[in-house]
C-alpha cells in the first residue's frame, strides 16, 4: 500500500515538481525559524539599546548604538547572581525529590502492580485536566499549615519542593517507559536473587537514562519559569527566585536594563534545551515501542 503525500512521487520526479517542493520547504523552514528566533533576537538586541531607543515607536530592528554595559549593569543592580543561585537551589532540590519519589511511584505502578493501581493512575491523570491556578489556594493553605507536622512552610524551600513532587505527567511518562522494559530481563534478575529495589537500581535505572534526562529537564525548567507560586510562598526578598526578583525590581530600572536582565535569565534554560534536545526527543519517544 503506497503512502499518500501532499506531492505525489510522480510530481517529485519532474524537475518542476522538485523545484516547487524545495521552494515550499525553504519557505516553511524560514518562517518557523523567524517565529522561534525572532523574539530571542528582539530580546537580545533590546538589551543592547539605549533607554530611549528601547521604548521608541516605531521600534528599531538594529540598535543604533551598541551598549553591552547594560548587561553588566543588570547583573549588578538587580543582583542576578543571588537570584540565579536561589533558583538553582530550588530547581536542584525539586529535581532530587522528583527523581526519587516519581520514579518510585512509576515503578510501583508499572512492575509491582499494587491493589487498585489502575485506579490510582487514573486519578493521577485526572489531575492533569485541572488548571494549575485552581490548585493555588488549596496548596497555599496546605503550606500555610502543613498537616500532621503542623508547621508553616512559607519562606522555606519545602514550599517549592513538596508541590513539585506531585507531577502526574512525569509519573505517567516514567511508567510508560518502565512498561516497555522486557519482563524477561526483570525475571532473570529476580532468579539471581535480586529483590524489587535491587532490580530497580541495577537493571531498570541504568537503561532508563533517556527518560530520566527528560524528567530532569522538565523538573528544572518547571521551577525555573514558575512565577505565581514562588511569589506567594517566598515573600522574603533574600529568598526570591529569578522570575519574582526581576519582577519586583522591574519598576526601579530602565527598560533596556530590564530587557538585559530577562535575556540573562533566559540563557540557562535555552542552553539546557540546546545541549539536551536530542535526549528530550529520545526520552519522549523511548516508551512508545515495546522492547
Amino acid at each position: 500500500m503506497s503512502t499518500r503525500t501532499l506531492i505525489s512521487p510522480a510530481a517529485l520526479a519532474r524537475p518542476r515538481g522538485r523545484l516547487l517542493y524545495r521552494l515550499c520547504f525553504a519557505v516553511v523552514v524560514v518562517l518557523f525559524t523567524l517565529a522561534f528566533l525572532g523574539p530571542l533576537y528582539w530580546m537580545v538586541s533590546g538589551g543592547l539599546k539605549t533607554t530611549q531607543e528601547a521604548v521608541q515607536t516605531p521600534p528599531t530592528w538594529v540598535p543604533g548604538s551598541v551598549h553591552p554595559q547594560n548587561y553588566q549593569r543588570a547583573w549588578e543592580v538587580m543582583d542576578l547572581a543571588r537570584l540565579l543561585l536561589n533558583t538553582l537551589y530550588y530547581a536542584l532540590g525539586a529535581l532530587a525529590f522528583q527523581l526519587v519519589l516519581d520514579v518510585a511511584a512509576a515503578y510501583s505502578l508499572s512492575k509491582l502492580r499494587p491493589v487498585l493501581g489502575k485506579a490510582i493512575l487514573g486519578m493521577m491523570l485526572v489531575t492533569l485536566m485541572i488548571p494549575a491556578t485552581v490548585l493555588v489556594v488549596p496548596q497555599y493553605l496546605t503550606v500555610l499549615d502543613m498537616p500532621v507536622i503542623e508547621r508553616n512552610l512559607l519562606d522555606s524551600p519545602w514550599a517549592i519542593w513538596l508541590p513539585s513532587v506531585t507531577n502526574a505527567f512525569n509519573i505517567f511518562l516514567l511508567k510508560r517507559f518502565f512498561d516497555s522494559v522486557p519482563k524477561e530481563l526483570l525475571d532473570a534478575a529476580s532468579m539471581d536473587g535480586a529483590g524489587p529495589l535491587r532490580v530497580l537500581w541495577s537493571v531498570v535505572l541504568p537503561i532508563s537514562r533517556p527518560v530520566l534526562g527528560v524528567v530532569s529537564i522538565f523538573a528544572v525548567v518547571g521551577v525555573w519559569k514558575d512565577f505565581l507560586w514562588p511569589m506567594l510562598v517566598l515573600p522574603d526578598p533574600n529568598r526570591q527566585t529569578l522570575a519574582v526578583g526581576i519582577y519586583s525590581l522591574a519598576t526601579s530600572v530602565p527598560e533596556n536594563v530590564l530587557i538585559a536582565a530577562l535575556t540573562i535569565a533566559s540563557l540557562p534554560t535555552l542552553l539546557l534545551f540546546l545541549l539536551f534536545q536530542r535526549n528530550i526527543m529520545g526520552g519522549l519517544t523511548a516508551g512508545g515501542l515495546k522492547g
